[in-house]
C-alpha cells in the first residue's frame, strides 16, 4: 500500500501530506511539459467595487451510492481532453461535520473534524483530531465564499473571531466577521468517508499557457436522524439518509515563470476547468443524479428538520460541539435512562460504523472509483 498509495502514510499530519503532494503534482506536471511553469494558489475574486472575497471555485454531483461512481476516473480521462489525473496522489479523511446555525442564519456555519483511532484500538472507534469551523456561502453555486481557521481542542469553547481575523485581515468581509461571534449551536451532524486525488486541465486552446490543478473527492456519508444523534422512533434509526457525492475544485494553477495573467483571464481558466468537468459526469451519470441546490451542510439541516426536530427544540438542548468530543456528557443523561449520561462521541462514531448502514473503507472508495 505505501508504493501504491505513499501519501496514506501521512494521514495524520497535514503539513507533511500536503508538502508531498506538492511535489507529486509538480514532478508530474513537468511531464506534461509545463517545465518553466510555477504553481499559484487559487487568487482572491476581485469585486467590480474593489473587495477581495476568498472564494472556493467547486462543483459536485450527488447520487445514491458510491457504487454508482465506480470506475469515475478513467471516465474522466476519457471524456476530457486535458484532463491528467496525478499519479499517486491519492489520499483519504474520515470526517463528521455538523451544521452549528440554523437554515435562517445568512451564511452557513459548520464545525469539522477528522476521525482516528488509536494504535491498538478498534478501528470503529475514532476520535476527532484537527478540528476547524467554517463559514461558507449559502447554496451550491460554483463560487462561494469560504473562510475556515483550525482550532486546538482546549480552545473549542472559546470565540474564534480573533483566528478569522488573523488568517484573512482586511480581506474579511464585515459580516462574516460579525457571524463569526455568534455562538455555535449543533443543529445536525453528517459523517463522511472521503477518498480524494489530484488532476491537472491543460488546454492550450481554451485558456493558453495556464494548467489548472483540481482536486477531486468522492465522498460516502451518513446524515444523523436527530442533532443529539440519538435514535429516533420517528423513523426507526439514528441515522437518517447515506448517500455519496463526487466533488472537483480548483486548488491553483501553473503558469509561466514570469508570464503575468489578469484577473480575467485567470478566472476564466479556472471557471472553464469546472465546466468542463461538470459535462462529462452530468451526461454519464444523468439517470442516477440526486437533484439538489443544497451544500453538505444545508442538507444535515433539511434532514434533521424533516425528521421532526424544530427550531425550538433545537434551542433548548443548546448542544456545543465540544461536547462530542467526550465519551461521557457532564450533564446529559439518556432519555430512557436518566441514571446513565449520554456517550455523544460513541454516537458520532455510529454515524461511520453502525453495522446496519457501515461507510465503506477509504482504501475500497479509492479502489471502486479508479
Amino acid at each position: 500500500m505505501a508504493d501504491h498509495r505513499p501519501l496514506f502514510k501521512h494521514i495524520r499530519n497535514h503539513d507533511a501530506l500536503f508538502s508531498e503532494l506538492a511535489l507529486l503534482r509538480t514532478q508530474y506536471a513537468e511531464t506534461l511539459g509545463l517545465t518553466r511553469h510555477e504553481f499559484h494558489k487559487t487568487p482572491k475574486f476581485i469585486t467590480p467595487d474593489g473587495r477581495r472575497l476568498t472564494i472556493e471555485p467547486e462543483r459536485s454531483i450527488v447520487v445514491p451510492n458510491v457504487n454508482v461512481l465506480h470506475g469515475v476516473k478513467n471516465q474522466l480521462e476519457k471524456s476530457i481532453s486535458g484532463f491528467h489525473i496525478v499519479p499517486r496522489s491519492e489520499i483519504g479523511f474520515r470526517y463528521p461535520t455538523a451544521a452549528i446555525a440554523g437554515s435562517d442564519a445568512p451564511f452557513i456555519k459548520r464545525f469539522r473534524s477528522e476521525f482516528f483511532h488509536k494504535d491498538g484500538e478498534d478501528r470503529d472507534i475514532c476520535r476527532p483530531i484537527n478540528l476547524s469551523y467554517g463559514i461558507k456561502s449559502r447554496g451550491k453555486a460554483d463560487n462561494r465564499q469560504e473562510y475556515e481557521v483550525w482550532v486546538q481542542d482546549q480552545h473549542l469553547a472559546q470565540d474564534p473571531s480573533h483566528l478569522f481575523i488573523d488568517k484573512y485581515g482586511e480581506d474579511l468581509p464585515d459580516e462574516v466577521r460579525q457571524f463569526a461571534l455568534q455562538d455555535p449551536v449543533v443543529h445536525g451532524w453528517m459523517g463522511v468517508k472521503r477518498a480524494a486525488f489530484e488532476a491537472i486541465y491543460y488546454a492550450p486552446n481554451c485558456f493558453g499557457d495556464i494548467a489548472v490543478c483540481v482536486g477531486l473527492s468522492v465522498d460516502a456519508y451518513n446524515i444523523g436522524a436527530r442533532p443529539d444523534l440519538a435514535y429516533s422512533a420517528e423513523i426507526g434509526s439514528s441515522i437518517a439518509k447515506g448517500n455519496a457525492e463526487l466533488e472537483w475544485e480548483v486548488m491553483g494553477y501553473y503558469a509561466p515563470i514570469g508570464q503575468p495573467f489578469d484577473h480575467a483571464q485567470i478566472w476564466h481558466a479556472i471557471d472553464s476547468t469546472i465546466a468542463a468537468i461538470a459535462t462529462p459526469l452530468e451526461n454519464i451519470y444523468q439517470n442516477e443524479l440526486i437533484a439538489t441546490n443544497e451544500s453538505k451542510t444545508e442538507r444535515i439541516l433539511s434532514t434533521v428538520a424533516a425528521v421532526g426536530s424544530t427550531p425550538k427544540q433545537i434551542a433548548v438542548w443548546d448542544l456545543k460541539p465540544w461536547e462530542f468530543l467526550e465519551t461521557t456528557s457532564q450533564h446529559r443523561m439518556k432519555e430512557h435512562d436518566p441514571s446513565r449520561s449520554v456517550n455523544l462521541l460513541g454516537r458520532l462514531n455510529r454515524l461511520f460504523y453502525q453495522s446496519n448502514q457501515p461507510l465503506p473503507s477509504l482504501n475500497k472508495i479509492h479502489d471502486l472509483i479508479a
